[in-house]
């Protein structure tokens, strides 16, 4: 098996710098749309067989050092007894507005609950055996409690805002019982096989570094604490977090996911040579001339400095219009120009 990317995880030499993309396996893929014609979304996300099918993808087409599970954040959330739906976004029919909410959520039993998510993990351990390792997913309680407070996507965030100032007993309950799920959901990933896990927090840089460290830290730390991470590293990805890079690092963790809005190398000085990094190309950096993509690549390489520990990665997922043989170019240039 390609294993730069584990090693890298955990701050070793590598030959050359692991790439992988966010959303590798995604719309601007013709073979993703082919399967995804042919069903919904979420069928997709719960049919273990088109699931394995679509994350082996990117694998074999963009020469990638790591695949990631095919799935949706919100997955878990479902069976905590809220009925989600895609149109196209994630939609909550019933938002979680009060305490007697919080409390008639369920913790699911993940075997019995999401038991296609980790039949799809052990179908891609065996396919995945002589490729490269699997990294298993999950939303961090914070990004979870977003959608399932505002019901569906947000350019303010202000009802769960609004919940954290004004009725921060309810905020408080339905973060404990999410982190205790996740903790779960995670660890069940981990078990049926994920070799890494990424936890994505798309929402936490809408808070500022006082209210991210008094209300999202303490959970992603317990979240970050309760998983069985022995040989597995975790990534912890938080989108907009450059301004509390130190306060994330808290968090815990063995590689920070960066977005594009900081310079890679500042970024390294202030989180300290004890914890990797990924990313952080701007995603629409791909959709340049390939003499571009190759400056902006070398660019991200050389704020690295040849420091062990990077994981070469866009600084958030691929856009569904990006040409594929953009991103096959990105994916060889970063193993071209890091070869040791």
């Amino acid at each position: 098996m390609n294993t730069r990317f584990l090693d890298a995880c955990w701050g070793k030499p590598v030959d050359r710098t692991p790439v992988w993309l966010m959303r590798q396996a995604g719309r601007y893929l013709p073979d993703y749309m082919r399967v995804r014609s042919t069903c919904t979304f979420l069928e997709l996300c719960k049919t273990p067989e088109l699931a394995a099918e679509v994350t082996i993808q990117p694998v074999d087409i963009l020469g990638v050092d790591a695949a990631i599970l095919f799935s949706d954040i919100l997955t878990p959330v479902e069976p905590m007894g809220m009925k989600l739906d895609f149109v196209p976004g994630p939609v909550f029919e019933n938002p979680i507005r009060t305490m007697a909410d919080v409390e008639a959520l369920r913790i699911p039993q993940m075997e019995e609950d999401v038991p296609y998510v980790l039949e799809t993990i052990k179908i891609l351990r065996r396919e995945l055996a002589t490729k490269v390792p699997l990294i298993g997913f999950g939303g961090a309680p914070f990004t979870l409690a977003c959608y399932m407070v505002e019901g569906k996507g947000s350019k303010d965030w202000a009802t769960i805002k609004k919940m954290m100032y004004a009725a921060p007993d309810v905020y408080a309950a339905l973060m404990e019982k999410v982190t205790t799920m996740d903790m779960e959901y995670l660890n069940a990933q981990i078990k049926a096989g994920a070799q890494a896990i990424q936890i994505f927090d798309t929402w936490g840089g809408v808070l500022s570094p006082v209210d991210y460290e008094r209300f999202v830290l303490p959970y992603t730390q317990r979240l970050i604490n309760g998983l069985n991470r022995e040989n597995i590293p975790v990534i912890h990805f938080v989108k907009g977090a450059g301004t509390m890079l130190d306060i994330v690092k808290q968090a815990g963790g063995n590689v920070m996911g960066l977005d594009w809005h900081c310079n890679l190398g500042t970024a390294r000085d202030i989180i300290g040579p004890e914890m990797a990094v990924q990313g952080n190309l701007d995603p629409t950096v791909l959709y340049a001339p390939k003499d571009v993509i190759e400056r902006e690549v070398k660019r991200v390489l050389d704020e690295n400095g040849g420091r062990p520990g990077h994981i070469f990665n866009l600084g958030h997922g691929i856009l569904p219009t990006v040409p594929p043989e953009n991103a096959i170019h990105m994916v060889e240039c970063v193993h071209r120009l890091s070869q040791k």
